[in-house]
C-alpha cells in the first residue's frame, strides 16, 4: 500500500480530488519502476511549501539561493542501496520527501499552458523518480529521466 504523509504550509487548498490524482501519478511511477507497493508497504512525505521556503531550503541543501519548482529528499542511495527497495519485505520503505512548491507549479501550468493540476502532477513524477534515483544533471541521465517522465505522463 502507498502512504502518502501530506503537510500544506501554504493557504493554497490541495483539494481530495487533486491529492487523489497526485496519488495515482504516484502509484504509475512506482509501477513504471517496479516497485510493488501492493506486497510492501511504501511512503512517502508530501509536502506543498511557500516560495520562501523552498528557497530556504534550495539555499541550505543544494548550494543554490533560488526559488524552484520541487526538491526531493531520498532516503537511500541509489543504486547502491537498490536491493532493499526491490526485495520483498516486511519493513515499510520510506522513500523520502517531496517538498513541492504550488505557486511555482501555478505560473509554469499557465506559462506552459498544461494548467495546475498538470503541472503538479508532472513535477510529482518527477520527484519521485529522483526518490527512485534518477537525475538529470548530465544530458545522458537528462535524456533517461525524460523519456520515463514522459511515459508516465502517458505523453510518449
Amino acid at each position: 500500500m502507498l502512504n502518502v504523509n501530506l503537510s500544506n504550509e501554504t493557504e493554497l487548498v490541495l483539494t481530495d480530488e487533486l491529492l487523489s490524482k497526485v496519488k495515482v501519478y504516484m502509484e504509475k511511477t512506482l509501477n513504471a519502476e517496479n516497485v510493488d507497493f501492493e506486497k510492501r508497504d511504501v511512503e512517502i512525505d508530501y509536502s506543498w511549501v511557500t516560495p520562501e521556503t523552498i528557497r530556504t531550503l534550495n539555499r541550505d541543501y543544494r548550494d543554490n539561493d533560488s526559488e524552484t519548482d520541487v526538491l526531493s529528499f531520498p532516503q537511500y542511495n541509489l543504486p547502491d542501496e537498490a536491493d532493499f527497495i526491490f526485495k520483498p519485505s516486511d519493513m515499510p520503505l520510506l522513500l523520502g520527501d517531496v517538498i513541492l512548491n504550488p505557486f511555482r507549479a501555478e505560473e509554469q501550468g499557465e506559462a506552459y499552458g498544461t494548467g495546475f493540476e498538470r503541472e503538479i502532477c508532472y513535477l510529482t513524477v518527477h520527484s519521485v523518480l529522483h526518490l527512485l534515483g534518477y537525475d538529470h544533471i548530465d544530458p545522458e541521465d537528462k535524456k533517461i529521466m525524460r523519456s520515463r517522465e514522459k511515459l508516465i505522463m502517458g505523453e510518449e
